[in-house]
């Protein structure tokens, strides 16, 4: 590559390891010893996948494997290749294999990006070890990845960078002066280094890119040192990251659920936050507490219900940002209620009950009957008006008798729903006693 195209070329490319040596992270399976640095050095790779967040260096490591295997290396992106792509390059593996008597190492950057189809067509390849696959993804393998592909691949897990591990690449790429910005004559203090670092929140990518930016403002202002100021234009706002179809917005939705549950205010709070500013539809969110408040609430606040309804109302009607708010303080409100999810139990052992029985006919009592012939057949015979008893409540069978014994709702002592529970306790004695 040419002086020229390097300076072209955006820092994170320029600045990119080009070997085990340069390359920052992932100590567990770079390690000595590790698993992943056995196979690179031993050049005994099996197919495997690289999944991790972005800028962690999947495609680097890709690279560094591609210089230290004696295997024949060929990379594609899922973005662009298809199926008559991919049938070319295994023909040719093949042909490599035949021939040379080795094997060809398939790289394939974002393969989730793949269909199925375009997926089965490396299954007898990496079965015949014609091809090694190996793949990397940002996207959760076991929801990406077919299941009869992904039972032959090797995953390993990419981890986010630390602060250190960051500070570490900005550190290098500021003070190269061939590769980097040495040239440039711009320093930076230690702080404004982890601030840019805890900005990019584990990528490495966005760090350099971050940093080139800074620099270019810093030298167009005539500095020889980074700013606050610089770093603040460079970044704009931290980077949230988050897919609203990927495995981060269920993660972060189950964040929030379980936090909920454990009556945590404060980190139920952050996490709708990370949710609502990295831009998820409101309303799901909003369908989310509905949920919630029947299923881990209930009839130990029922008021809880009326709460989350009237929340995603408020969306609807005044929309974003103001409907933050209104989704904030009901979250406050889940969190602080206490929680039962006898409800949810209740309905899920019933339904348990509906399904895996035979359907009992109605008792005869409990039927309608609007006309003669079904009073002469002895519907609605023996049915009792609950309003006629002092309680409000008559001493009627409503259960098919084969059910009769069943007690699908069992109420905790929480909140509201103590009071419930007290009161069949003494309904219970009640009736016991007239026994």
């Amino acid at each position: 590559m040419t002086q020229s195209k390097q300076v072209q070329a955006p820092l994170a490319e320029r600045i990119r390891p080009r070997n085990l040596g340069e390359f920052v992270g992932q100590s567990r399976l770079l390690a000595t010893g590790g698993v992943l640095r056995q196979m690179i050095e031993s050049d005994q790779l099996y197919s495997f996948v690289l999944w991790g967040p972005p800028g962690v260096g999947k495609t680097t490591l890709a690279r560094i494997i591609a210089k230290q295997t004696n295997s024949k290396w060929i990379a594609f992106s899922a973005v662009t290749a298809g199926i008559k792509e991919i049938k070319a390059v295994m023909a040719e593996a093949q042909a490599f294999m035949n021939f040379e008597g080795r094997r060809t190492v398939l790289f394939v950057d974002e393969i989730h990006r793949f269909n199925k189809a375009q997926q089965d067509a490396f299954l007898p390849y990496v079965e015949a070890g014609t091809i090694a696959l190996v793949g990397a993804t940002t996207e959760n393998p076991s929801f990406e990845i077919n299941s009869a592909l992904l039972s032959r691949l090797k995953v390993f897990v990419l981890e986010e960078l630390s602060t250190d591990d960051l500070l570490l690449v900005l550190t290098r790429a500021l003070t190269d002066k061939d590769r980097g910005l040495g040239q440039s004559g711009v320093t930076a203090s230690d702080n404004l280094m982890r601030l840019l670092c805890t900005y990019a929140s584990g990528d490495a990518r966005t760090a350099l890119n971050s940093l080139e930016l800074a620099v270019m403002l810093a030298k167009r202002n005539s500095q020889t040192e980074l700013t606050d100021e610089e770093i603040k234009q460079a970044v704009q706002q931290a980077v949230l990251k988050y897919d609203k179809d990927g495995e981060n917005h269920f993660n972060l939705i189950s964040a929030l659920h379980k936090s909920l549950r454990n009556s945590d205010a404060d980190a139920s709070l952050y996490w709708l936050a990370r949710m609502l500013e990295a831009g998820e539809d409101p309303l799901y969110i909003a369908r989310r507490l509905v949920r919630f408040a029947s299923e881990d609430i209930g009839l130990a606040a029922p008021q809880t219900l009326s709460q989350a309804v009237s929340a995603m109302h408020a969306v609807e009607l005044i929309g974003m940002p103001e409907g933050k708010v209104a989704l904030a303080q009901v979250v406050v409100f889940m969190a602080l209620a206490p929680k039962s999810n006898a409800v949810y139990m209740a309905y899920n052992n019933a339904a348990t009950d509906a399904l895996s029985t035979i359907q009992h006919p109605v008792p005869m009592h409990l039927r309608n009957a609007p006309t003669s012939l079904m009073k002469e057949l002895g519907y609605a015979q023996g049915y009792r008006y609950a309003h006629d008893y002092a309680e409000g409540k008559a001493d009627m069978k409503c259960l098919p008798d084969e059910l009769s014994h069943r007690k699908y709702y069992l109420p905790t002592k929480r909140g509201f729903e103590g009071k419930i529970a007290a009161s069949r306790a003494r309904s219970t004695s009640t009736t016991e006693d007239r026994s």
